[in-house]
């Protein structure tokens, strides 16, 4: 049976039809009822066990009668129940499923002006003269970037955030801090290099790790984190619209910000090591 067809004969039992205020909140008040019915007969599982016989009977009624609730709101807000079940699987696998087979971004472009797809990039600590001390990146002996402070009042390793950055490029293919540094802005594409690797394109990315460094500050910088937090992801999403970055899932930006954080973490503990980048792969890590 068609989810569509359920509905149109659901709807036929409806002692309450119409899309009126009393209509819908009847509805609603169902639907909660429900599924505080589903969560009753599973009490009643885990307080007799083996002996609820009745358990699926019980659960399937309840179950359906969510259901029922369920089609009867979508012909009151005059939605489609496939279409509602559709969006939920897109929206669910969008979430949890990160993309495979990622076409880079750059691939169609000369190579001098790709991201690297393996790399190996050192991070060493420098002390500055002035009591401070300063990260410095280094890539095929050549330095990247200036110098880097956590430009903090307290000391709390963001001078290692570059390791979010390669992150981005090693599991998205996307960086235009890395473009920069690296020199690997694409000039032969005049368009493609102001708007996807200029320079509103770098303080986006550097304002995401700005804020999913605040996030991290107050999850003890997702160590043992599985997930972060919906909200999060959609406020990273809702930054990236206009670019090309915006075509991957949140399931791809959590696995970037878990890998990055994961690096830096180990780089601020050892002080500085070698990160090995691995595009193909979408792995960073400390070696």
């Amino acid at each position: 049976m068609q989810l569509s067809d359920y509905q149109k004969a659901a709807v036929r039992t409806d002692q309450r039809p119409g899309s009126d205020l009393g209509a819908v909140v009847i509805g609603l008040l169902g639907l909660a009822g429900e599924a505080g019915s589903v969560a009753t007969e599973y009490k009643k599982l885990r307080r007799d066990g083996a002996a609820y016989l009745t358990f699926k009977i019980r659960m399937r009624e309840e179950l359906g009668d969510v259901l029922w609730y369920v089609a009867d709101l979508c012909e009151k807000f005059d939605l489609d129940l496939d279409d509602v079940a559709v969006a939920n699987l897109d929206k669910v696998k969008d979430r949890w499923r990160p993309s495979v087979n990622i076409e880079p971004f750059d691939r169609a472009f000369p190579e001098h002006e790709q991201l690297p797809r393996q790399a190996r990039i050192e991070f060493q600590l420098r002390e500055l003269g002035d009591g401070r001390t300063a990260s410095v990146m280094t890539w095929n002996g050549a330095t990247l970037g200036d110098p880097l402070t956590d430009a903090a009042r307290v000391e709390d390793g963001y001078r290692f955030h570059d390791a979010f950055h390669l992150a981005y490029a090693a599991v998205l293919g996307w960086s235009p801090v890395m473009r920069a540094l690296m020199r690997r802005k694409r000039r032969s594409d005049p368009a493609t290099d102001e708007a996807e690797d200029g320079g509103r394109a770098v303080a986006i990315e550097e304002g995401i790790s700005a804020l999913v460094f605040a996030y991290a500050s107050a999850h003890d910088y997702l160590d043992g984190v599985k997930h972060v937090d919906q909200q999060m992801l959609d406020t990273v999403r809702s930054l990236v619209g206009g670019l090309e970055v915006s075509v991957l899932r949140s399931a791809d930006w959590e696995l970037a910000i878990l890998t990055g954080f994961e690096v830096w973490r180990n780089l601020n503990r050892a002080k500085g090591g070698v990160v090995e980048l691995d595009a193909d792969a979408r792995t960073l890590r400390l070696v």
